[in-house]
Formats: C-alpha cells, sequence, structure tokens
C-alpha cells in the first residue's frame, strides 16, 4: 500500500483553491470524542495493514522510498489537523498499492483504524464512522501504544492457514508462480493458502525445477564485456558505458514497419517487474517475479533451464518497485543476479544450478534490500542498495563489491559523508546513526580506460529537509555522481546535483558516458528534469539544460551547477501546501535515455505532471503547465552542446527506457500498452504495436544466426512513474495480468 498517492485536478489554479479549502475546512471541523472505532477493528486492520500496506509502508509505519511514515511526528504533524473523512477517502482511494478501491469497506475501516491506534488512539464502543469529521489529533495522541506493532497482537487474517512446510509444485517448469503483492512473501519451503474464493492457493517449490544441458557455451570475458560482441547484450544497457544502444542494423527506418512478433513467453504474474533480457549467443535470460530465474532458446522461446530462487510473494496484485531486479550480468559461465531480498547469486548459465550465495548485509534483518541490477569489473560483483533510511540505527546505505568466483565481500563504499570525512559536515551537525537515504538503486556505469565505476544516488531520509534536521546542509553524498575506484572502493570525486533535496526528487539515475575528442564526459538526469554534463576525470560541472517545466529552483550557476531553491521551499513548514514541478514522479526517473552514437543524440523519455505536497503526506497532482495534457513526452538532444532536436509528446507517460539501433531507430514503450520505434533522426513514428498490459522495463536488441530481433517486457508495478500518472489517466484501462516478454522480428524472406 501507498497509502498517499494522490487524486486528478487538471489545472493549477484549481490545486491551490483545493488545497486551501481542503485545509481551511479540516482546521474549522469539530473535536468528536475519543473511542471512534472498536477494538476488533483495530485488530483486523493489524492484520489487513500487514497484508496489504507493510511491505511499503514497513511494519512499524516508518515508510520508505515513496510511500511515507503512517506514524510518528512527520505523519501527525500533518494529519492532527485533518478529518478522519479525510485519511478514509485517501486510503480507500489509493491503496493498495496500484488497486486503490479494490477491498471491502470493512476493511479499510478496519486499516484506518489500526493507523490511528498506532497514532495514539483510543478503542471504544463504536465502530468507526468513515464520514466522521473529528480532526485526528482530537483523537490520538501522535505517540504509538506499545503494543501497536506487535505482529503477534493480532490475529490471522480470516481464512488464512498458518504457513506449512508441505508445498507442491502448481505448474510445471516454466509455470507461473503465485501471484505477487506488496504484502510480502512467503519463506522458502512454505505455502500460504487461502481459503476464499476469490483469492489464489500458492503452493510452489524452490530450486532447479528445470536443470539445463547448454552445450558449447562461450564463457564471457573481460575483453567481451569491453567490446560487447554485436548481437549479444551482456549487461544493463549493454556497454559498460551504459548507452541502450546496439550496433545492429538489419532492421532500419526502410523496413522497421513490417515488425511482427516472433514469439512471447509470459512470466511469472504480479509484483514488480522492470526487467532487461540479457543475451548472449542465442540465450536470452529473464528475472521472475518471485525470483524466478529463466534460460530461453532466444529464437523462437524455448525454455532451457529454470531457477526458483524465491522468495514466492504470497498475495495478488502489483507490488511495489522495491520487490524487483532491473538488471543481471554474465561473467565467465556464470549468471549474476541480485535480488530484491539483498541476496547475490551466482547461477552456471549452462544448467542453472546455484554456484553461490551471499547477502550485501550478512542478513542482517530488515536492512539492504538491492533492486537496481550490478555491473561485473574485473571479476568483481558491483551492487547497490536500497532500504537503509531509519533514523537512530547505525546502518547506512552501501556500494559493495564481490569476488566472481566465491561471493566473498572485496569492499564497501558508504555513501553517506560521515564525521571527519570529506563532506561530513555537511548534515547540519546531525549525528552520524541519524544520517540515513542515499541509496542506490540504479547500477553504475564504467571506464576501463580511466578504470572508474561512476554510481548515481538518490536522496537524504526522510527527503523532506524540515524533518530530516539538516537545515539548508547539503547532506553530502546524497542525490550525488560518485566516481569510485572499482579495485578499491575508494572514492575518487563527488557532485552534490541537488544539495539539501527536499522534494522527493532523487537523482540517482542513469549515467552516461560519451567522448568528444578529447573531453571525457558524464550525462545523467534526475526527477527534476535537468539534464547535467560532468567532466569525468574530475567531476568539475560542464553544462545543463532543464527538458521539462520546473519552479522548484530560480537559478542554476553557469559556473558551478549550484541550484537556489524558492524561499518557501527554504522556509517549508510540514502543515504547508507546497508545489513541486516536476513532483515525485519525476521529469525523468528510473526508464533510461539511449545514447545514439552516430547522431551524437541521447533520447529521453520525460514525464510532465506536478504535485501540490502536504508536508510529506497528501499530495495532489496536476499536468505540468504547458503540457496540454501530455504526460509523456520523448525529447533528443545533442550531446556534445546539450541542444535540443526534437521532442515528441503524448497523453500516456513512457513506462521503459529507450533501446536505439544504429539502424537509426529508438523503440519505447508506454502505460496504456502501446510499443513504437520512432525516428532518431526527427522522432516520427515508424511502426507501432499494442500489447497486452503496460509495456514496462528495458528493451534491448540482440542478433541470433545473422537476424536481428527487438526484445521487450510487459509488466505492473514500476513504483512512481506508473503509479502517480495513473490518478490523472482514469481513461486508461489495463489489465492486471499479461506480464510477459515479447520478442519482434522481421519477416522470413519469400
Amino acid at each position: 500500500m501507498k497509502a498517499f498517492q494522490s487524486m486528478k485536478i487538471r489545472s493549477s489554479a484549481g490545486v491551490l483553491a483545493l488545497a486551501s479549502t481542503a485545509l481551511a475546512a479540516s482546521l474549522a471541523f469539530g473535536q468528536g470524542a475519543p473511542g471512534l472505532f472498536t477494538r476488533a477493528q483495530v485488530d483486523a486492520g493489524r492484520g489487513a495493514y500487514a497484508e496489504q500496506c507493510a511491505a511499503c509502508h514497513q511494519a512499524d509505519m516508518a515508510g520508505a522510498t515513496d510511500a511515507p511514515a503512517l506514524a510518528g511526528p512527520s505523519f501527525f504533524n500533518v494529519w492532527s489537523k485533518r478529518p478522519v473523512a479525510a485519511l478514509y477517502s485517501k486510503i480507500h482511494a489509493s491503496m493498495p498499492y496500484g488497486r486503490g478501491g479494490s477491498l471491502d469497506d470493512a476493511t479499510y475501516a478496519a486499516i484506518v483504524s489500526y493507523i490511528i491506534y498506532a497514532n495514539g488512539g483510543s478503542a471504544g464502543a463504536a465502530p468507526l464512522n468513515p464520514a466522521a469529521q473529528a480532526l485526528l489529533g482530537s483523537l490520538a495522541t501522535g505517540k504509538s501504544p506499545s503494543d501497536a506493532f506487535d505482529a503477534a497482537a493480532a490475529p490471522a487474517p480470516e481464512g488464512q492457514t498458518a504457513p506449512t512446510k508441505e508445498s507442491a509444485p502448481a505448474n510445471g517448469p516454466g509455470g507461473s508462480p503465485a501471484p505477487a503483492t506488496s504484502a510480502g512473501f512467503a519463506a522458502p519451503g512454505q505455502a500460504v493458502k487461502y481459503s476464499d474464493p476469490g483469492r489464489f492457493v500458492l503452493s510452489n517449490k524452490l530450486g532447479l525445477s528445470l536443470k539445463g544441458d547448454i552445450k558449447n557455451y562461450v564463457s564471457v570475458t573481460d575483453a567481451m564485456l569491453r567490446e560487447p560482441p554485436p548481437g549479444d547484450w551482456l549487461m544493463f544497457r549493454r556497454n559498460y558505458q551504459g548507452w541502450s544502444y546496439s550496433p545492429l542494423k538489419q532492421i532500419d527506418t526502410a523496413n522497421v514497419g513490417q515488425l511482427q512478433l516472433k514469439w512471447m513467453w509470459s512470466m511469472p504474474e504480479n509484483g514488480t517487474m522492470e526487467d532487461t533480457p540479457i543475451v548472449h549467443d542465442g540465450i536470452m535470460y529473464m528475472w521472475g517475479v518471485g525470483n524466478v530465474i529463466q534460460a530461453l532458446d532466444a529464437r523462437d522461446g524455448e525454455l532451457l533451464w529454470e531457477n526458483r530462487l524465491g522468495p514466492f510473494p504470497k498475495s495478488a496484485g502489483p507490488g511495489p518497485s522495491s520487490e524487483e531486479t532491473r538488471s543481471m550480468g554474465l561473467y565467465g559461465t556464470n549468471l549474476y543476479v541480485n535480488t530484491p531480498q539483498g541476496m547475490v547469486y551466482a547461477l552456471d548459465a549452462r544448467t542453472g544450478d546455484e554456484v553461490w550465495k551471499t547477502h550485501i548485509t550478512d542478513n542482517k534483518p530488515g536492512v539492504g534490500f538491492s533492486t537496481g541490477g550490478l555491473i561485473i569489473i574485473k571479476g568483481k560483483v558491483i551492487v547497490g542498495m536500497t532500504n537503509c533510511g531509519r533514523k537512530g540505527t547505525p546502518d547506512h546505505c552501501y556500494i559493495s563489491a564481490y569476488d566472481a568466483a566465491t561471493g566473498k565481500r572485496d569492499w564497501k563504499f558508504t555513501t553517506v559523508a560521515l564525521t571527519g570525512q570529506p563532506g561530513g559536515d555537511s548534515w547540519g551537525g546531525l549525528p552520524d546513526n541519524d544520517r540515513k537515504g542515499t541509496e542506490t538503486w540504479i547500477a553504475g556505469t564504467y571506464d576501463p580506460e580511466l578504470d572508474t565505476t561512476y554510481w548515481g544516488t538518490a536522496q537524504a531520509k526522510p527527503w523532506r529537509r524540515d524533518e530530516r534536521g539538516t537545515s539548508t546542509g547539503a547532506t553530502d553524498y546524497a542525490n550525488s555522481t560518485l566516481a569510485l575506484d572499482p579495485n578499491t572502493g575508494k572514492l575518487k570525486w563527488a557532485f552534490n546535483h541537488s544539495p539539501g533535496e527536499t522534494f522527493d526528487l532523487d537523482e540517482v539515475f542513469e549515467r552516461v558516458l560519451v567522448d568528444h575528442g578529447p573531453q571525457k564526459s558524464l550525462l545523467t538526469i534526475g526527477k527534476a528534469g535537468i539534464l547535467w554534463k560532468l567532466d569525468r576525470v574530475t567531476g568539475k560541472y560542464l553544462a545543463s539544460t532543464q527538458t521539462v517545466f520546473q519552479n522548484v529552483f530560480t537559478k542554476i550557476d553557469p559556473k558551478t551547477g549550484r541550484l537556489t531553491y524558492r524561499k518557501d521551499v527554504i522556509d517549508q513548514k510540514s502543515d504547508q501546501w507546497l508545489s513541486s514541478c516536476p513532483g515525485p514522479e519525476g521529469g525523468h526517473n528510473w526508464q533510461a535515455m539511449s545514447y545514439h552514437q552516430p547522431s551524437d543524440a541521447v533520447i529521453i523519455p520525460l514525464s510532465q505532471s506536478c504535485v501540490l505536497m502536504l508536508g510529506n503526506g497528501s499530495q495532489v497532482y496536476f499536468e505540468s503547465p504547458g503540457s496540454a495534457g501530455n504526460l509523456g513526452r520523448l525529447s533528443a538532444y545533442r550531446a556534445a552542446d546539450l541542444k535540443p532536436l526534437w521532442s515528441f509528446q503524448q497523453r500516456a507517460p513512457f513506462l521503459t527506457s529507450v533501446v536505439s539501433t544504429a539502424g537509426n531507430l529508438a523503440f519505447v514503450g508506454d502505460f496504456n500498452r502501446v510499443f513504437r520505434a520512432v525516428d532518431v533522426r526527427n522522432g516520427e513514428t515508424l511502426w507501432k504495436t499494442r500489447l497486452g498490459t503496460t509495456v514496462q522495463g528495458f528493451p534491448v536488441s540482440f542478433s541470433v544466426e545473422g537476424k536481428q530481433y527487438v526484445a521487450v517486457t510487459t509488466a505492473l508495478g514500476g513504483g512512481s512513474p506508473q503509479l502517480k500518472p495513473g490518478t490523472l489517466l482514469t481513461e486508461v484501462h489495463r489489465p492486471v495480468t499479461g506480464y510477459a516478454v515479447y520478442v519482434f522480428g522481421l519477416p522470413e524472406p519469400k
């Protein structure tokens, strides 16, 4: 559950009027008596919350990533001044994650009762009235009771049996494991069964369900990673430089209109999938929900092996973006997988057998997830980390490297500048244990010549500076580009793109490495929609350009790249409505740009939406000014000077990265199920097709036996870029099933 995604408002004037009215009305409501709900509702709500909400908002309601806290000062300071009816309406409209309104009214009332109880409310004799106008602050103290987050205090949800160790395969090899949601995962070797006929039955065994026997496998070498074979896609965005570009040109602007579906393969349903098909020597490797790893014959989609690493999801529906892996990697004869639960696996790429596994935090409970994929550099598997943002604990995010042969950790670099370190004085004097966030949930890139790997970091946590306690401090190394020595993990340089960020506008995304003569540059773009250009030798700011409308910053220093915030942003208060263009969906998000080397163009998927925020709770979304209601935008810029080349807008946002090819084509998919090819020279659409559900993930192009193909995945989940536009795109209807990989190619010659 991500409870505070917003309602639809078409104009910025309407948003401001609504916000003022809502705030004034909430302050004017009379205070009601305590005991607005029953203890039975609290108990029922505790179980429903664990099943539907805890994966996003955490078991203790502390919040994480896009999901705000539902208990504690940051929540209570805002919602204590608002009526119970407003809280119920928000929960009902937007949860569970991606399925607002899908539960019965009694369940919503129970969850709201439990939230109020967890904020110090007292149970009474009468059940909750969803239309109650009493202010939350009149019913609760803001202090959680001692049993608020005690899972043992609640009975199991009605109809749910306790997990058992008896499980049998529900599907044969290649069959989908049971659907997933944000509710969590079944433990290895356990089954979760529901008697409600509207729910699924999960009963799957973990492990190697089909062993492979791939003959004549070509071992992947360091040289191949530096210069990938033209027909292969060996890593995230294909090459170390992060171009998402294929040198293949059999499919071009003249014949792309003839593309046809060659084969498709259904993937495990539900949860979140933002996958990159990995292709080597005619074999495609796929990650599926529940960490189901499959090897397919890239010619026709035949299953070659399958390993169900688990844990399997335990209830139905799309899951949060913290439950997926964006890419795997190949090296030697192994396939390397980092799972959302923080495990790193080496699997034999020929058979699917497990070679080794390790956990990035040594299995420390509740800490250290990993969703961004990985990069393999000179025999080291390098991964980033998420879910390390809880204040008052000694845990911090880090980037870490593991020996590709053994899984033993080689080094780690903490992405928070601590006391006494360079940048350590940028956190406003906060104790080290309160310096949180700076996740690395997108894999880095690498320059073999400079022997440097480049990573982006997310914002500090909490993301609002007035709640974080850092004042106007820069919070190094949050929202930064980090240049690291891949041999030791030592920092070479860092550039903070958004010092003291406060609107959930990450700068964590792709780092694309481009050369123009002797100038070695790095291009990146974050949620604020600023396309940055840095010197990748020194980290010096070179240039930037704004790609979408923004109102957060008043200026960018042309020499240093330093941003200046609006005054009301600097002076923010938790009970104040503030506008942010772009909003937390981002002008750009995880959907990566492509660098088309022949034309020196970067083609970038962009989003055009804004938000009005009340603290870090309520959010009201509206389309960006000047967008004419078009949430999606695909734009090209010349890498040499960041000059705009062309732009294409449409109502639906783009939910894939872009892949460009030497055939002067760029492929991209969208929220409304359309997959298209455009001419990289002018943005004209040359071919399109409509697939089963939202086209989401990282499309690739590869060749087998002299034939070029394009592959793309469909799925749901996808975090802010999918969930937040959904509050505006009520006219778009998508199936909740249809996770698959589709492969397109030219017709066979007659």
